[in-house]
């Protein structure tokens, strides 16, 4: 399909894989774009399973910060992660290795997550003054817990594939071959029955925000992307030096 996405095929099963190993499977616009395209064009073309992973040792080290370009980086990363959510097929992330930041959110996008012993989430954005959407707090709180879900999102902290599987946030233990097998498994399943069990699993537990307060979180999601503290980030990425946050 693209030198940055491969889509294969096994039986009913579509495999996309995230090709950019040099980078470490980092996000781009294009990158983005292809992923969502990749997995609409399988489901038109009669996938009833998917499986997401990466090439090489990570499954995606979150944005690439040299291609963060505001507004139209965040509606392609939004637009993929909403299409990998709302798709009417089990998708299931095999995380081959570390999955950091938007990897941390492509990973739960999915459906279900089968982890290797290398793989790792954490969502770093306190760090360089970026943010994450509500959704992706509310689901990753849902799945890893809220304690776990604070300490990640407030104290940086990493979870590896055991705690990450005991937690509940990776619900297998496994390489590819077993992320494959279990979507060869729902691949077989009754569709219809799949399709509303994934529609009300998302409605009922993640509901649409009242306009109230999805307004005032935007407000505030909005405000971090273009704060004085996210260009200080950039700069101090550039300058290779700790960055110094004063919270404007």
């Amino acid at each position: 399909m693209s030198e940055l996405v491969d889509l294969r095929t096994s039986g009913r099963t579509a495999v996309i894989t995230l090709r950019r190993p040099a980078k470490r499977n980092a996000l781009t616009i294009e990158l983005c774009d292809l992923i969502r395209d990749a997995a609409t064009g399988a489901v038109a073309d009669g996938a009833r399973s998917l499986v997401v992973t990466g090439e090489g040792t990570s499954f995606c080290a979150g944005a690439d910060l040299d291609a963060v370009y505001g507004d139209t980086f965040r509606e392609a990363l939004y637009g993929m992660l909403q299409t990998l959510t709302t798709l009417p097929v089990p998708v299931v992330a095999a995380v081959n290795g570390p999955a950091i930041g938007a990897g941390t959110q492509i990973a739960i996008a999915c459906d279900v997550r089968v982890a290797a012993p290398t793989a790792a989430f954490a969502i770093p954005t306190a760090g360089n003054a970026l943010a994450v959407d509500p959704w992706t707090i509310r689901r990753f709180s849902l799945l890893a817990g809220n304690g776990a879900a604070r300490a990640a999102l407030l104290g940086l902290e990493k979870i590896g594939a055991d705690r990450a599987h005991a937690l509940g946030l990776a619900d297998r233990l496994g390489d590819l071959d077993d992320a494959l097998a279990w979507a060869a498994q729902m691949a077989e399943l009754a569709p219809l029955t799949l399709a509303y069990s994934k529609q009300v699993l998302n409605t009922v537990f993640e509901p649409e925000l009242d306009a109230a307060t999805a307004a005032e979180l935007g407000k505030s999601f909005d405000a971090c992307w273009a704060s004085e503290d996210f260009a200080e980030a950039r700069a101090a990425r550039r300058e290779k030096r700790k960055p110094v946050f004063r919270g404007l």
